[in-house]
């Protein structure tokens, strides 16, 4: 099984080509991306300032690892705690799940976060810790104020499904208002993009602040990446 803190301690490691190291960051959001891969991808790039030219800054690749693994650190222990949980429900001969279910475990068409897998430019600011945070006192019965996933407390954004209205935070575009019909709907990106874009950080300038000409000059066509 591959191992997070395996592919961890590569990306910390700088005897390693910077591609081997870019590599094992995405190996690590693989198999922990609270936002989705390509939504927590845009977030590190953005937090961590990966630049489109990873030899200008290779601590920006253990800057990014950080983050996630802290965040990773703090889902360990909430999910451990709810299995543990889980098995002592189920000893005392209650096997049916509660609603909601942990936010690790929801699927990701029929959650509120749906924006996030549709258009990766639309998930919370916040730091991923902060985030999980967040997740884990909403699962412990906490009553924050705000958007479950990022706390903005501006107003709802209105979108017309063609038959109904779901109203979105402003800020991430969580489904605070689903559509009457009960059904989930596409969420349009409100900026084009495409992926290879994202993925060799043509959003970002080489000194770590974003790039002001994207989307204008986003790559065409389809790729890995480097």
């Amino acid at each position: 099984m591959t191992s997070f803190l395996t592919h961890r301690a590569h990306v910390h490691d700088a005897r390693l080509p910077i591609r081997r190291r870019h590599s094992a960051l995405r190996t690590c959001i693989t198999l922990f991306a609270p936002y989705g891969f390509r939504a927590t991808y845009h977030h590190l790039t953005l937090s961590a300032a990966i630049p489109p030219r990873l030899e200008a800054d290779p601590d920006a690749l253990v800057r990014a690892v950080e983050e996630l693994h802290e965040a990773r650190v703090l889902w360990l222990a909430r999910a451990e705690e709810y299995a543990a949980q889980r098995r002592a429900e189920k000893r005392a001969g209650r096997r049916a799940v509660v609603n909601p279910r942990p936010w690790w475990l929801r699927r990701w068409w029929e959650d509120p976060n749906r924006a996030w897998y549709e258009d990766p430019l639309r998930h919370p600011s916040l730091r991923l810790p902060e985030y999980v945070r967040r997740q884990n006192a909403i699962l412990d019965g906490a009553d924050l104020p705000g958007c479950p996933a990022c706390g903005d407390e501006g107003p709802l954004v209105a979108n017309s499904t063609g038959h109904g209205w779901v109203e979105l935070c402003r800020g991430c575009a969580w489904v605070l208002t689903p559509c009457p019909c009960g059904q989930r709907h596409p969420f349009v990106p409100e900026t084009p993009f495409k992926w290879k874009g994202i993925w060799e950080r043509a959003h970002m300038s080489d000194d770590g602040m974003p790039n002001p000409h994207w989307p204008a000059d986003q790559p065409v066509g389809r790729g890995k990446g480097a």
